[in-house]
C-alpha cells in the first residue's frame, strides 16, 4: 500500500491482530470468513469519504458494512478495505411532520424504537438485527408492506458520499435519478450515511395470530393461508411459513420441531377485527395448534429472531415471484419438503397486494413487478457447514421446480445470495437494468462498488 490515510478520517482503522478486528469482520452468516486488510470503522461522512479515496489509491476492493445481515458477505472483501457503518448509527425522528432520519449504520431495532416513541414506524424487515441500509436499499418488505408499501417506497431522502468523494443529498429537487436508483438499485450508485423515511401511525399494541398444520395437512393448509391472505384487508400484515415448529411455551412439548406449515396473521386495529382475520382459517381447517395475543410492535419485529441469530448460523437463499400460490406450486413445495435436512431451514412466503401495488413498476428501481401477489423466499440455514451443503441443494432444486410458476425471470434481489451477472439482469429486467447502469456511469464510472447485485456502468468516464 502505497498512500496513507487522510487525516481528516477520525474513525477507527482496524488491521488484522488488532484488538476488534476479528469481531468487526464477523457478520451474520458464519459460513462467511474473510479477511479485509483494513477496516474502516467511520464516524462521518467525510470518514467515508476518506476511506473510498484511500481503497482506490491504493487498488483495494471495497465493501460496505451497515448491519452485516448480506447472505453472501457483501461486506467483506478478502484482502480489500471494509467501510464500517455501525457508528453511523443516530435515529432521530420528528413526530409532527412524521419523519425519520437514520444513520446507514442503524439497525432496525433502532429505527423501530425511535419511531415507536411517537406511535410511528416504517416498513422493515421481520428480523430486528438487520441493517436498515441493506434492506431498503434492495427494497425493503415486512409486516407493514401491504398497507405501507415498500421501504423505499417511504424513503423521501438520502445522504450520499459517491466514489469520487463527493458527499450530495438525493431527493425529489437534488440528485432525483440518484434516488430513484437507491429505491432498489442497492449499493451501486455510492455509500448512503443518512436515509430519511416518511413515517405512519402503528402501534404501539398489534395483535398476532398464529394456526401450525402438519405436514400431513401441509397442502391443505397451504391452500388455506393462500386463500386467507388474498382476502385480507390491506391494512393487515401476514406471512406464510413452512418450517418446523419452534421450541415456544405456547407450544406442546409433543409438536416441537413438527414439520408443517405456519399462518402468522397481524391486526393493526381492535382485538376483535383481528379475531374476525383468523377465525376463517380455524374454521375451515382446525389447525395442530394455534397462538394469539397482543404485543408491541417492537417485539413482533423482534419475534423471529430467534429463528436467524446472529453471528452462529450458516445460511443460503433464492427467491421468485408468484402471481398466485397455486394449487401446482403447492404440490411442488410439499412434495419436496421431506427433503430438508436442518429444522432451521424455512420458506417465509411474502403476501404482497395492497399499497405494495400502489407503486407503478418504473416509479421505482425495484427489482420485481408489482402486480405480484407473492415474494416466495427460500432460506437454508443451519449451524454446520455439512448440513447447509445439503440444504443449499434443496433450496437451489426447489428454486429450479418452482420457476415455471413464476412472475417473469424477477427475483427480490435481497433474498439472493448469488450475484450473477445474468440473475441480476433478470432480477431487474431490460428496462430497469438499462436505466440503472446510466446512472452507475454517472455515479460510479469506475464500478468501485461492484461487491453487491452489481449493475455495471453502460460507459467510461
Amino acid at each position: 500500500m502505497t498512500a496513507t490515510m487522510s487525516e481528516d478520517f477520525q474513525g477507527v482503522l482496524l488491521r488484522p491482530g488488532d484488538d476488534g478486528y476479528e469481531a468487526a469482520r464477523s457478520i451474520w452468516n458464519a459460513g462467511i470468513d474473510r479477511r479485509p486488510a483494513l477496516i474502516a470503522r467511520c464516524q462521518s461522512p467525510a470518514d467515508v469519504a476518506s476511506a473510498l479515496a484511500y481503497a482506490q489509491q491504493n487498488g483495494l476492493e471495497v465493501g460496505v458494512r451497515g448491519g452485516g445481515h448480506n447472505y453472501g458477505g457483501a461486506a467483506v472483501p478478502e484482502g480489500g478495505l471494509m467501510i464500517d457503518l455501525s457508528g453511523l448509527d443516530q435515529v432521530t425522528v420528528d413526530p409532527a411532520t412524521r419523519r425519520a432520519r437514520c444513520g446507514g449504520g442503524a439497525t432496525q431495532t433502532q429505527l423501530d424504537a425511535a419511531a415507536q416513541e411517537h406511535g410511528l414506524a416504517v416498513t422493515g424487515g421481520t428480523i430486528s438485527h438487520t441493517g436498515v441500509g441493506g434492506l431498503t436499499l434492495g427494497g425493503g418488505m415486512g409486516w407493514l408492506t401491504r398497507a405501507c408499501g415498500l421501504a423505499i417506497d417511504n424513503l423521501v431522502s438520502a445522504q450520499v458520499v459517491l466514489p469520487d468523494g463527493r458527499c450530495v443529498r438525493a431527493a425529489a429537487d437534488e440528485h432525483d435519478d440518484l434516488l430513484w436508483a437507491l429505491k432498489g438499485g442497492g449499493g451501486n450508485f455510492g455509500v448512503v450515511t443518512e436515509f430519511e423515511f416518511r413515517l405512519h401511525p402503528v402501534g404501539p399494541i398489534v395483535h398476532l395470530g398464529m394456526l401450525f398444520w402438519e405436514l400431513d395437512r401441509a397442502a391443505a393448509g397451504l391452500r388455506l393461508a393462500r386463500d386467507v391472505v388474498n382476502r385480507l384487508p390491506r391494512d393487515a400484515g401476514a406471512m406464510i411459513v413452512v418450517m418446523n415448529a419452534p421450541p415456544a411455551p405456547f407450544i406442546s412439548e409433543q409438536h416441537h420441531f413438527a414439520l408443517g406449515v405456519a399462518l402468522l396473521v397481524v391486526g393493526f386495529a381492535s382485538a376483535d377485527e383481528h379475531a374476525a382475520l383468523v377465525a376463517p382459517a380455524r374454521e375451515s381447517l382446525p389447525p395442530l395448534f394455534e397462538f394469539s395475543t397482543p404485543m408491541p410492535y417492537t417485539a413482533l419485529q423482534q419475534m423471529l429472531d430467534e429463528s436467524a441469530p446472529y453471528g452462529i448460523v450458516h445460511a443460503y437463499n433464492k427467491s421468485l415471484y408468484l402471481d398466485d400460490l397455486t394449487d401446482e406450486a403447492i404440490d411442488v413445495v410439499v412434495e419436496r419438503l421431506p427433503g430438508k435436512t436442518s429444522p432451521m431451514s424455512l420458506l417465509p412466503i411474502f403476501p404482497l397486494g395492497g399499497a405494495f401495488a400502489d407503486v407503478d413498476d418504473d416509479a421505482t428501481a425495484f427489482g420485481g413487478s408489482r402486480s405480484a401477489r407473492f415474494a416466495f423466499n427460500m432460506d437454508a440455514v443451519a449451524l454446520d457447514a455439512a448440513t447447509m451443503a445439503a440444504d443449499r441443494q434443496w433450496v437451489r432444486g426447489l428454486w429450479e421446480a418452482l420457476r415455471p410458476f413464476a412472475t417473469g425471470s424477477g427475483s427480490y434481489v435481497n433474498f439472493m445470495t448469488d450475484y450473477e451477472e445474468d440473475r441480476v439482469r433478470a432480477a431487474y429486467g431490460p428496462a430497469t437494468y438499462d436505466r440503472l447502469a446510466a446512472i452507475k456511469a454517472e455515479y460510479d464510472p469506475g464500478n468501485v462498488l461492484h461487491r453487491n447485485a452489481n449493475i455495471k456502468p453502460s460507459r467510461p468516464r
